[in-house]
This record gives structure tokens, sequence and C-alpha cells, in this order.
């Protein structure tokens, strides 16, 4: 074959001549042109890693070529499954990559400076788990690596040695700032772990360990808990304490417990062993129990050859709670599993993790001291956690520069992972179809703000779907409300501005209100009011009405509530609006609770109120975040969320009524329902906004007047002059036909005709007098 014209060198097979060596054939001139000696250390930059070698000249003296020896080689090139004997005939059979007739660049080839060694740290790939001494391997591996340059992160094939050693791999090459440098006599060899050659390339073909966004302290936790009785169980035994031997992790779906669980026991270089429970469970009797011992006796020979974690998902499907009525197969199943806990001997190197949503489900046996020795709470994501988790699940998405993360964190409350990930699937999505309905033909815009704001619509939070309280309600803004600027500033300050800027009232001294109860007229906007300030709070909003809490089974009510305050806590900062709430509970001075239910429901608002009933398994993750190193300090917008997560956790109780006299007295303390705000009937001003707000889509005639209409419409409530409007526009369609274009002003006064108002007299003086006597006793 010819040399290349274009300076590049042909890669061809090795000289059989070298094989067992570090060998690498050059042309003199190119060894002239690069300044190599013989037998100069020489790195060779190839297609995913490198490989080092010494230089030595072609017998032919031929420049243009090039043949090496592998016998120094980056991990991810080794075929491992293949003959790694360097005397194979097949030309680089090593490598997990072609190298035949391939063309480097000169610039490929880096000569190094490599000195003697004092000290390193390797890894021992051996042929098979036959038991041998530490001590022996450890000189084994000293002779053998003796007179080579090797390279951090590379494996050293000593294979044609004959020896149970097949591959070294250098893990680290304490040597200053240089990161390869010869073996000598004189070179400290420190052993790190012994593996089979088959362990080891089937840790190479895992999947690569996924970066997970806001679990830091947790899976800073869990890899403590596994590092130091996987590794260290000599240390423990020294001391006199007992090897852990397992671990549960609780927390609601979507968190990545499973993902958590996998990408720690990667970081720690433990084999894995899965448990599901409809692979353990058997249709026969005693299958399942003989597949539980046939995984652990699996764990345990993967234990022979290094750390092994066997993971059990989802273990209250299969270890149920043990009770009379329990069936004979969940209990011996339960039975086995506890056996071969207690049968795991402090030696074995093997450590059992366990995943549940449902932990008060489980067997208590399994949850004490000796089992599961640790419980490990992965709750729902915070507001910088979400934000870390957007950060990672982004990091592929082409972002626009209008999006911002940080606002997208505080809009995604009680989101999960799963959930975050899936948002930003469906804002890219979202970019793919509106840029296709642009006429492109291949797609590839930038995602902006607005697709993930469709993805909010289509995307909701998975601890909220089929739950107690969902309320799906489109977002309402402040300006959508005619009127009511006072009602509407003190709902801000009292809802928006805690929620929003909690760190002003801590700088104050000042503690956000609890609960907050809406009175008035019926119709006045009362619940719209409270979904304008659940939309600009950017939180949860949990609904619940007398007809969703009353059911006629003993206790199902009072158990309805607490749920809705738990789902509440697990997504705070949230709001929980009571609607109606005169009809939940009433008075119990005066026997306006008409019934025992209703003196129950009572009691148990009032304790979630003050924060009773709340349990260790609602625990929120810690909101301290680990900086990583070369990561840039927090800016002032990181500090104010950090400073938000940490004032920020309690939940928002919002109540509405238009029978406040019924309620009960400690209901309406400081502490509870903090802020009792009257929302009135509108007053002229008010009803000409609402009236220029209901009109601005109908097409009116320049005779109507909007101001008259309000002056005319004494007693009417908000809904009654949406309903004047409707009323009006239907009028004008009845009487000039389907091809009508404006409504008139003898439409809206026929309209008054038939519309009255739903307010009387009497009731606005009885709202007086409460309000009149609430201001006088405050």
């Amino acid at each position: 074959m010819p040399p290349p014209e274009d300076g590049d060198l042909v890669v061809l097979p090795p000289d059989p001549v070298d094989a067992g060596s570090q060998r690498c054939r050059l042309g003199p001139s190119v060894m002239e042109e690069l300044g190599l000696k013989l037998g100069s250390p020489l790195l060779i930059l190839l297609p995913g890693g490198s490989c080092l070698c010494t230089a030595w000249p072609r017998s032919d003296l031929a420049d243009g070529y090039l043949q090496f020896q592998t016998t120094c080689a980056a991990a991810n090139l080794v075929n491992l499954s293949g003959p790694s004997t360097p005397q194979s005939e097949t030309p680089h059979e090593g490598f997990g990559v072609n190298l035949t007739e391939l063309r480097l660049q000169r610039a490929k080839l880096k000569p190094l400076t490599c000195p003697r060694l004092k000290r390193l740290h390797v890894k021992v790939l051996v042929h098979s788990s036959e038991t041998q001494s530490a001590q022996f391997i450890q000189e084994l591996a000293k002779e053998l690596l003796t007179g080579l340059y090797v390279h951090e992160k590379h494996l050293v094939s000593v294979a044609g040695a004959g020896t149970q050693v097949r591959f070294i791999e250098v893990e680290t090459v304490n040597s200053g700032s240089h990161r390869a440098g010869l073996v000598t006599t004189e070179t400290r060899l420190d052993l790190g772990s012994v593996l089979t050659v088959q362990k080891y390339r089937q840790a190479l073909r895992r999947t690569p360990s996924v970066h997970l966004g806001g679990v830091d302290e947790v899976l800073a936790s869990l890899k403590e808990m596994l590092t130091v009785p996987l590794h260290y169980p000599g240390s423990l035994k020294h001391l006199g304490l007992p090897c852990p031997r397992g671990a549960l992790l609780v927390g609601p779906p979507g968190v990545g417990k499973t993902q958590l669980v996998r990408n720690v026991v990667q970081r720690v270089g433990a084999a894995l062993v899965t448990l599901n429970g409809p692979v353990v469970v058997g249709s026969r009797p005693g299958e399942s129990e003989e597949n539980l011992r046939r995984a652990f006796a699996q764990a345990r020979r993967a234990a022979l050859d290094g750390p092994c974690v066997v993971f059990i998902d989802e273990i209250d499907a299969l270890c149920p709670r043990r009770s009379v009525s329990g069936s004979a197969l969940e209990n011996r199943i339960v039975a086995q599993l506890l056996t071969l806990m207690d049968g795991i001997d402090s030696e074995e190197s093997f450590i059992i993790i366990a995943a549940t949503n449902q932990p008060d489900t489980l067997d208590p046996a399994l949850r004490r001291p000796g089992r599961f020795d640790r419980e490990v709470v992965v709750g729902v994501p915070t507001l910088q956690q979400r934000f870390r988790i957007l950060q990672c699940v982004s990091r592929g998405l082409p972002l626009s520069s209008t999006v911002d993360l940080q606002t997208l964190a505080e809009m995604t409350t009680g989101y999960v992972g799963a959930d975050l990930s899936a948002l930003c699937r469906e804002a890219a999505l979202q970019a793919i179809l509106h840029n296709a309905q642009d006429g492109d033909k291949e797609p590839d815009g930038l995602v902006g703000a607005e697709h993930f704001v469709r993805a909010l619509r289509l995307v909701p939070p998975s601890c909220l779907r089929s739950s107690v309280g969902v309320a799906d309600f489109q977002p309402v803004r402040w300006e959508q409300i005619g009127g009511l600027e006072d009602v509407k500033l003190k709902l801000k300050q009292s809802i928006e501005w805690p929620m929003k800027f909690p760190e002003a009232l801590v700088r104050m001294g000042v503690r956000g209100p609890r609960g907050v109860l809406l009175y008035g007229p019926p119709g006045c906007a009362k619940t719209t009011l409270v979904k304008a300030a659940a939309s600009a709070s950017h939180c949860s909003f949990l609904a619940l009405s007398g007809a969703q809490l009353y059911s006629p089974y003993v206790g199902d009510s009072e158990r309805t509530l607490s749920q809705l305050f738990r789902q509440a806590r697990a997504c705070s900062p949230s709001i929980v609006f009571l609607d109606e709430i005169d009809s939940m509970v009433g008075s119990r001075g005066d026997g306006g609770c008409r019934s025992g239910v209703q003196a129950q429901v009572l009691s148990v608002l009032l304790n979630e109120l003050d924060g009773v009933g709340y349990k260790t398994t609602e625990r929120r993750a810690p909101t301290k975040t680990f900086q990583t190193e070369g990561e840039e300090k927090e800016t002032v917008r990181e500090k104010q969320m950090e400073l938000q997560e940490r004032c920020n956790k309690d939940v928002m109780i919002v109540a509405a009524t238009n029978r406040p006299d019924t309620l009960d007295s400690a209901l309406l303390r400081p502490g509870r329902l903090d802020h009792i705000i009257y929302v009135p009937p509108p007053d002229p001003q008010a009803r000409l906004a609402i009236l220029q707000l209901h009109t601005e889509k109908i097409p009116l005639n320049s005779d109507v007047n909007l101001m008259d209409l309000a002056i005319q419409t004494n007693l009417f409530s908000g809904a009654d002059l949406e309903n004047l409007c409707k009323e009006a526009a239907l009028l004008a369609l009845n009487e000039d036909g389907m091809n009508v274009s404006t409504v008139q002003q003898k439409h809206f006064l026929k309209a008054l005709q038939r519309v009255n108002p739903s307010l009387t007299a009497h009731q606005l003086l009885q709202y007086q007098h409460l309000f009149s006597t609430r201001l006088n006793c405050s």
C-alpha cells in the first residue's frame, strides 16, 4: 500500500516480533519531527480513547505508516470478550473498534514526559473468582507492571504472562501533575479491588450514570451507607460494630427512588440484583419462597467477586402487613424474606435496599434495626430542588433566551422529577408542532417560554392526579375581576405577599396568616377572588366542598379531610380552599353542628389548622443543595429562592361562606382563620367595571350607556350583572334575527325588566351589621 500524500499515517497491523511489548513502529522522519528517541513514551490519540506506547523505528524505515501494540489503552477501547493475548493473529483484536487501515494525523501523536512513579493505585481483573490472598495478587501485579509505562484510567494487558491476572486497570497515579509514568521496583502499588473480567465487562455495558438533580443529600447519605459496609467491612469488624443490612427508601411515586438506587450502586461499583413482585410470586406452592432463595443465592455468588446490592422495588406489594385475614402465600413470603435477611453473614458484602410509596402497609417486622436499619425519606422536590432537576432534564434541549428555569420552578409546585421530565418532553413536542405548522419540513427551532406554558396545561403534577380536592380551573388574573379594589389589596396582603415574599415578613419579624375567611352575599366573586390569588401566587390549589367531604360511611369524612391536608403539605406551598365552609362545620356552642359527624369534622379541621397529625413520612427533602466543583457562586436570585424555600413551607387555608354567623368561634380565632375579609356587593363604580369587563366581547351599539346601566342595577351582584349582559345579547338575537351585528340600549333595558337582583336590602343590613360588629371587636 503506498503511503498517503496528505501527511497522515496509515495504521497497519502490529509486528508479531513486538508481541508482549509496548512498541510503536514509526518512520525515522516522523520520530525526528516529534523529537522522539528510542524507547521514548508516546501517547496515540485514537477515536474514543488513547494508547500509551514506546517509540521504535520501523525495520523498513518507511514513513507514512504506523504499527503499535495494544498493551496499555483506554478501557472503552478494549474488547474484553475477545482474545486478549498479545500474540493474537488478528490485528488489533484486543480493541473494541477496528483500527485496520485507520488514518491518523501526526498531531494525534503526543510525546510524553513520564517520570519514575512513586505510587499508583490499581484494580486487578482476573480470569475467575478463585480464592487468592490479596497480598499475593498485589505482589503479582507489581511484578507484571514493573518496566512498563502506564497511564491513568488505562487497562494494561498482561494476559501473555500466563497467570490468573488478565488486565490491570490504573486508577490513579501519584506523581505530581503527570498522569503517566514508568513503574519501577521502587514504586509502591496499592491494590483497590479484584474483579473478574466478566463482571468488569458487565459494568462497562451498563447504562451511563444519569445525573440526578435535587437529591444530592439523599444520594450522599445512601452512598455513605453503602460504601462503609461494602468496601470497609474489616474496619467495622475491628471496631466490633454490626454491619448494616438494609435501607428502606420512602417517597411518593416519581421522585426517583429506583433511579437513585441504580445511580448510587453504579457510583460505588457494586453489582445489582433486582427483585420485583410479579417475578417472585409463583403459581405453585413453595415457588415464591424458592424464587426468593434463588435471588439471594445469586447475590451471594455476585458478592464473591465484589460488593453487591439486592434491590426490592415496590416491597409493599411483596411483603404486606401480616394479619389473620391475610393470605397464607403473603405470610410465607414475608417469613421467608425475614429468614433470609437474618441469615446474612456479617462477612458477606451485600446489602438489601427496598423502595415503597406506602410504608404503613409494610409488615412491622421488616422495619426494625438489623433488617432495614435506615429509612430514607425522598419527599416531593422543594423549590431549589425543582430548579436543579429542571437544569438536568433540560440539559439537552435547545432552550430559548425567554425560558427562565427559576420562574418555571416556582410555577411547578408539587411536580416530582418524573413530572418535570415529562414537562420538558411535552414542551419540546409543542415546539416541534408549532414549527411544523409554520411550514418547516424539519422543525429544529428553539423551545421557548410559550411552549412550556402550553405544556403546563397538559402535564399536571402526578401527586394531584385522582386525589382529593384537585381543582382544575383556568388561571384568573386580577384584571379579570371588576371593582373590589380594597378586597383585592387585602387578599394580596394576606395570600399573595406571604407566598411570594416571605423573606420580607421574616425581616420584619411577622409571621404570615395561617388562614383567611371570605364572607359576603352570594354572587360577589368570592370564589373567583380566591382563584385569582392562587394564580398570582404560583402555588398548588386544592378545593373541597361539602358534597365531596361527606360520605355515608363512618369515619370516611374525617379521613377525606386529613388526606386533603396531607396532600397539601406534600405539595406546599399550597392553598386549600374550603368553599361554603358553613355546610361542612357549624358552631358547637348553640347546637349549630347538626350532627355528630359535623363536630368530628370540625375537630379534625381545628387539629389540621394547628399542625397536629403531621407524619414523619411527609418530611420534605432538605433545602440545602451541594455546590459542585467549578460551580459559580450563587446568584442573588438563587439566594432569594433559598430564603423563600426556608420561610415558605406552610399551607394557606382560605374559606368562603355567606353565613359567617353559623361558624364556631374556635375556628375564627387568630392562629387559625386570622384574616376575616368582607366581600361587599359592588357599588356603582364597581358595577361599571364589571359591565365593561363582561361586554368586552359583545358588539355594543353606540347608544349603549354602561354608566346609566350601572346606576340602574342597584342590589345587583357580579353574577347578576354577568347574567344581564348574556340576557341582553340573547334578546338582540331573538328580536333582530341571527344576522344582528350589535346589542342596543333597548335590549339592556328589556333585560333589566326580566332579570331581578339576587340581593335584598335586608340581607345587606345583616352583613353590614356583622361587618361593623367585627370592626368594633377588632
